[in-house]
């Protein structure tokens, strides 16, 4: 189940409004980019855009639809809308989203990633999963704007593996296992 913040159900509260009468609330996607990599999606929803299997929250005057690979996906994620200096929008937790190691080292190579190197790559469009750590070697994939990209060896060597590498000194080699030729529009096809 998904739950929303108070804040998210304000906000969505006040476009489904604004949206008249025939708007019943909105929808909430999930697409899987990645291992744990997602993509989310929220519009709004109008007669006749649900599907039986969708499963729906109500909530004072609108409903949360999700269709069932989504609801799979997102359970147990939270929903919220933030004000921030740099701008406002809506947040989603996803404890899918945010893999478990058993590992130590590779716990602490997920941290990196998730604090230093996702900001970075995710202001242009990419992102970057942690596959596996072996030995003092830590493989890695990329995505979004980062696959097939012409610059994607130079971010991974003087960027992504840099950071990883100084901020775990165990670390000697960061490895890109990403298919650069595959996708819709790699940059070397």
């Amino acid at each position: 189940m998904i739950n929303l913040t108070e804040a998210a159900q304000e906000k969505i509260g006040e476009f489904v409004k604004d949206a008249g009468e025939e708007c019943r609330g909105v929808r909430i996607r999930a697409a899987k980019v990645g291992k744990h990599t997602f993509r989310y999606q929220i519009h709004l929803v109008k007669d006749g855009d649900t599907d039986e299997q969708d499963s729906h929250i109500d909530f004072d005057g609108f409903s949360v639809y999700v269709d069932p690979q989504s609801d799979e996906w997102m359970d147990g994620s939270q929903v919220d809308f933030l004000t921030l200096e740099s701008g406002t929008g809506f947040q989603i937790d996803n404890p899918a989203a945010s893999p478990q190691w058993d590992d130590p080292l590779s716990a602490k190579v997920q941290q990196v990633i998730d604090e230093k190197v996702t900001p970075v790559v995710a202001s242009h469009g990419g992102w970057v999963e942690l596959d596996r750590v072996d030995g003092s070697t830590a493989y890695v994939s990329l995505g979004g704007g980062c696959q097939g990209c012409s610059s994607a060896s130079f971010t991974l060597s003087q960027g992504i593996a840099s950071v990883i590498k100084e901020e775990v000194p165990e670390i000697e080699d960061v490895v890109d296992e990403t298919d650069h030729t595959a996708g819709e529009q790699p940059f070397y096809k």
